[in-house]
């Protein structure tokens, strides 16, 4: 037995494209306009210089995040599909086989 049923898979790749993924970019987006504009506070210092390194970080880890988001989205999505296709290609091997078949392997 799995530990989730195919609902609660809808349910959680749900979540990831309705609140995950938007509240993730906001904050993200407003994280990065803050530095930004501490940078230009700074511009000319050393300080500046090492925000924006920090933004150029930032961005990269944020668009690690969303694509991890967005995989585990449709994994979650894709998951009881191919369960569900697994399990009725397993009934259709298993009534493929007459009685008289499988007695003959005996």
């Amino acid at each position: 037995m799995f530990g989730s049923t195919p609902a609660e898979k809808k349910a959680a790749a749900d979540t990831i494209e309705t609140e995950l993924e938007p509240n993730t970019k906001k904050a993200a987006e407003g994280a990065k306009e803050n530095t930004s504009t501490a940078a230009r506070t700074v511009d000319g210092w050393e300080t500046a210089s090492g925000l924006k390194k920090v933004t150029e970080t930032w961005d990269q880890q944020v668009k690690t995040l969303m694509g991890r988001l967005s995989t585990e989205k449709a994994s979650l999505r894709s998951a009881s599909s191919l369960f569900v296709q697994n399990d009725v290609r397993t009934g259709d091997e298993l009534r493929a086989l007459s009685p008289k078949s499988r007695l003959e392997g005996l």
